[in-house]
């Protein structure tokens, strides 16, 4: 059986940091007789094993250090943040542009899937090297080398030990393949064959099909609405000049960022980041995205789906990535609340309501993704059909008492003291802080929004908290969507039992 993914402690401090909230649309559950779930554990009870850990009562306010960052600019103008970690011979170089298939539009009206397709291709082959060869190299010199592109930003990683022996040849395949990729015609076929295959199997996964209406349903026109990898539509039009015109456009000195975390001088670093950036093009930065438009009222969507299970999406438009101090504090006011009501663990109302206390479904939860522009809040499970109305009913009563009532003091102290204390864990590895940093310096936020992360949270307020929930969370204009083989609208609203 497979469960919905839970939240951990360290993912829940980076939810509220730096706003990377993934959320997963939980997986179509097995077919059971009885739906309810059985000997469900009582958190209203004290745990006897911890009553005796008397000492976590008198423990002393955490002190945290956070790493310290070096700013500097490159030759052409890139901005770059770099951390000093001696403790592991390893290098993270994390490459960031401003050219997520967001952009892809800006090259044609039906591009979608442009910016997806030219991040698959950079790592198969350049000018100097064919595929193989290139492949071959990485894994020889045995490091991690990627590409991806997403909504907002496009990406390229690199993981190397930090020996000249390693790092050099290393950081040439990665300037190889951002300035001379071979963008093949036969490899773009074979992978334009390959990826249509993926959509069509698309059609088969209920999340997929859920995850797709709703973002078209959301954004309308906006260039969020499409899909990353393009529609079905689209990339069989994709051609070798459409990812070179991307390149040349996005891939650019003007519109990128640079984060690196390792065992290097800060000398070394800067000589590494300009060997990174001293090819690429100035060019110009990409224009500012408009902002979506929300919905004005509530929308239901069901697409059939013969399964004995319905996937259920819900939300609104949500957030964008916060820069302001005030706003940072609100976003974090939001974050605090959302865990007492939508988190992943037991303790959230959604999971023990719709879950442990009705028996609906495996796994609830829901999470805000601020991104450059507005990103979508969304709640997420999967139930019998059957039961889906029910489940959808309960689940929008727990949200309109949780936004009428407010969460409770005693709540807000459990998820904050979590939020402290797990903080830490978010750069306890050179990998986690390298992703921090380039995160920082992709939304071009001050140091200070990491070394005040704990004076955020210690001023959080439950008052705040409770009006920043009223003032995001609309229910009565929720976008629901749903994938299964009955539509829940067709059944009768009804009273849990």
């Amino acid at each position: 059986m497979k469960n919905t993914k839970m939240t951990t402690a360290s993912t829940v401090s980076m939810a509220v940091l730096i706003g990377l909230t993934t959320w997963a649309i939980p997986a179509q559950a097995e077919e059971a007789t009885d739906y309810r779930v059985p000997a469900m554990i009582d958190n209203s009870a004290p745990i006897a094993a911890l009553s005796t850990l008397t000492s976590i009562n008198n423990a002393k306010p955490l002190k945290v250090t956070v790493p310290s960052i070096v700013h500097f600019n490159t030759k052409s103008g890139v901005p770059v943040s770099f951390v000093r970690a001696a403790a592991l011979p390893i290098v993270d170089i994390d490459l960031r542009f401003n050219a997520g298939s967001a952009r892809d539009g800006s090259l044609r009206a039906d591009g979608f899937g442009i910016a997806s397709m030219t991040a698959t291709m950079l790592t198969q082959g350049s000018k100097k090297l064919a595929e193989n060869d290139f492949t071959r190299a990485v894994e020889t010199l045995g490091i991690d080398l990627s590409s991806s592109a997403y909504k907002d930003m496009f990406t390229i990683s690199l993981r190397s030990l930090s020996d000249d022996e390693h790092l050099l040849p290393a950081v040439d395949l990665m300037t190889q393949m951002l300035t001379e990729p071979s963008f093949d015609k036969a490899t773009l076929a074979r992978n334009k064959a390959r990826l249509l295959v993926g959509l069509q199997q698309q059609k088969q996964d209920p999340s997929s099909l859920a995850s797709l209406a709703f973002n078209e349903a959301l954004y309308g026109k906006h260039p969020y609405a499409h899909p990353s990898s393009g529609t079905l539509t689209s990339v069989p039009s994709i051609e070798q000049q459409d990812l070179i015109a991307f390149k040349d456009r996005y891939l650019v000195a003007a519109n990128a960022s640079l984060a690196i975390t390792g065992n290097l001088s800060i000398d070394q670093a800067k000589k590494l980041a300009e060997d990174i950036t001293a090819n690429l093009p100035k060019g110009q930065a990409a224009s500012v995205l408009a902002e979506p438009k929300a919905l004005t009222k509530g929308q239901h969507i069901h697409i059939d789906f013969p399964s004995s299970q319905t996937t259920v999406l819900m939300g609104q438009l949500g957030s964008k990535r916060a820069t302001d101090p005030k706003e940072q504090q609100q976003q974090t006011n939001f974050a605090v609340g959302n865990e007492v009501l939508a988190g992943g663990d037991f303790n959230a109302r959604l999971m023990t309501e719709i879950r442990q206390n009705l028996g609906y479904t495996y796994g609830i939860s829901g999470s805000m993704s601020p991104m450059l522009t507005r990103g979508p809040y969304q709640i997420s499970f999967s139930t019998r059909n059957d039961k889906a109305r029910m489940a959808i009913d309960a689940s929008l009563k727990v949200i309109n008492e949780t936004l009428a009532q407010g969460i409770t003091a005693s709540e807000m102290q459990l998820t904050t003291d979590n939020l402290k204390n797990s903080f830490p864990m978010s750069f306890a590895s050179n990998i986690g802080i390298n992703g921090l940093l380039g995160t920082m310096n992709f939304y071009k936020l001050p140091d200070d929004y990491l070394t005040n992360y704990m004076s955020r949270i210690n001023n959080v307020q439950l008052a705040e908290v409770n009006k920043t929930l009223r003032d995001t969370l609309d229910p009565n204009n929720f976008l629901i969507v749903t994938v299964g083989q009955d539509n829940p609208w067709d059944q009768a609203s009804a009273k849990p039992q």
